[in-house]
């Protein structure tokens, strides 16, 4: 499998660490992140590259999957998750990992760093990547909801909202007032 990683100053050591790692269990690694120490650079365009990449492989049939992990991942998920196609999910524990490819068929994993050991952190990497989408329908209908939302902004209807009455989130509803409490 091909996988795409980034990062920041934060995760460069790690960086290095982890693409070993991964070579070694044959998979083709391909680094996106900061070729040298710099603790002023920034994250977003690293994850967003491996983001793209991942939705590249992945559209012309190419097995793939992304890592990409900072001081807490907060960030790096965030970059991830602006790209589309990207479900981009923060893991902190093998469980989150795991639902992650399980029930969202997550395409991106985030890790924080600096909140694990190397050894978790590559726990949660690897679990992630042996984690096949378990193709429930419950599952597929959530995501092609989310698929949905970002082509076109489509939601499901509101069930608070009044019958005769917009929904209050729709987005040509002008009569929505936050100041009116």
């Amino acid at each position: 499998m091909r996988i795409h990683i980034a990062t920041d100053h934060a995760g460069l050591e790690f960086s290095t660490q982890l693409q070993h790692h991964l070579a070694a269990a044959g998979h083709e690694v391909v680094d996106h992140g900061p070729i040298e120490y710099d603790p002023l650079d920034d994250y977003p365009a690293f994850c967003i590259r491996a983001a793209q990449a991942v939705v590249r492989d992945q559209a012309s049939g190419v097995e793939a999957l992304g890592v990409v992990f900072g001081g807490s991942g907060n960030g790096e998920q965030i970059a991830a998750n602006k790209v589309l196609g990207v479900r981009a999910a923060l893991a902190w524990s093998i469980a989150t990992a795991e639902l992650a490819r399980e029930h969202n068929d997550a395409n991106v994993i985030a890790i924080g760093a600096r909140q694990h050991t190397f050894e978790e952190a590559v726990s949660f990497i690897d679990r992630f990547i042996a984690t096949p989408f378990s193709g429930e329908e419950r599952h597929a209908r959530r995501i092609a909801q989310l698929a949905a939302y970002e082509q076109d902004g489509a939601l499901a209807p509101d069930p608070r909202a009044t019958p005769g009455r917009p929904d209050v989130l729709a987005a040509d509803d002008s009569s929505f007032d936050p100041e009116a409490g």
